[in-house]
């Protein structure tokens, strides 16, 4: 015996505005796809669905970079979450950079067999030093007739091609490299933290710089001013020793820290990998190379 239950004359109004309710809702789909056949992918761009849509992942933010530059010197553990890397390195002290290169088979086949060339800046990490870098240049000039704020230690490096530095540029070094091949380059800093500051009466705080490195590839000309990738990071400069006793300090402040403190920091890495920058987001002095070829003029080492 079935049974069924009867609703009421004002339970049947409300079932009856639910059923329209809902065919109306179905009835938008049909306007929107027309009366034609339709696939998944019409049924995922309708409005409602792209709202979850835009919350996925752009392929940007998986994207694997053509090269890495690795500094082959520790970050310091005094860094908070979040922030970038810091690393410190003593005044003339040679330190590895390796030039590595990531791309898959089938990405950028035109450098296959060629060379890129790479630009080396120390450049200012604060924009308000970054507005006055000729002017601070200039006055670093006067103080050390002679001397060079970036160099290369050309015995030491591996792999490079034709290092040169131009003698009006003293934060500047280039060389041509192949990605196929093992390539170390070896930079010194002579330039310290201290000497951009603007009160100089002992046990000031060190402006902090940044290391660019700015890779370009071959035109047809077989001029290199075409840009592939650039990358930088923060780094602090001390006179010799001085970038040791600071990372032990910052060591030894994090070991006298609570648990909880600790975990509001990064951990200190062995290596600091440069971090990708488009050149709009790179510091003053950021790469307009002299359109010339490799058999240019400019003064080498």
């Amino acid at each position: 015996m079935a049974w069924a239950l009867k609703l009421p004359l004002a339970d049947e109004v409300i079932e009856s505005g639910l059923v329209q309710d809902f065919d109306a809702s179905l009835s938008g789909i049909g306007q929107e796809l027309g009366a034609g056949a339709y696939s998944m992918s019409d049924v995922l761009a309708l409005p409602i669905f792209k709202q979850e849509e835009s919350s996925l992942p752009s392929e940007n933010e998986n994207k694997i970079l053509p090269f890495q530059y690795v500094l082959c010197t520790a970050t310091s553990p005094a860094v908070k979450l979040h922030e970038e890397t810091l690393t410190y390195l003593n005044q003339g002290q040679s330190y590895e950079i390796r030039m590595l290169d990531n791309r898959k088979i089938e990405e950028l086949p035109e450098l296959n067999g060629k060379l890129v060339k790479s630009i080396f800046r120390v450049v200012f990490h604060d924009r308000r030093l970054q507005y006055t870098e000729h002017q601070q240049l200039e006055g670093w000039r006067w103080n050390r007739p002679g001397d060079r704020i970036l160099d290369i230690d050309i015995p030491m490096s591996v792999g490079i091609i034709d290092p040169r530095a131009n003698p009006t540029q003293l934060n500047t070094v280039e060389f041509l490299w192949d990605p196929a091949k093992r390539t170390s380059v070896f930079i010194q800093v002579h330039c310290i933290s201290t000497e951009f500051t603007t009160r100089k009466h002992g046990g000031e705080k060190g402006v902090p710089f940044r290391i660019q490195i700015d890779t370009f590839k071959e035109n047809e000309n077989g001029e290199y001013t075409e840009h592939l990738h650039s990358a930088s990071s923060q780094i602090k400069v001390f006179k010799p020793k001085g970038a040791d006793r600071k990372q032990k300090t910052d060591r030894e402040k994090m070991e006298k820290r609570t648990p909880q403190e600790k975990e509001k920091y990064q951990p200190s890495y062995e290596t600091t990998i440069l971090t990708e920058a488009s050149t709009s987001e790179m510091g003053f002095g950021s790469p307009e190379p002299k359109q010339q070829t490799r058999g240019s003029s400019n003064v080498t080492f």
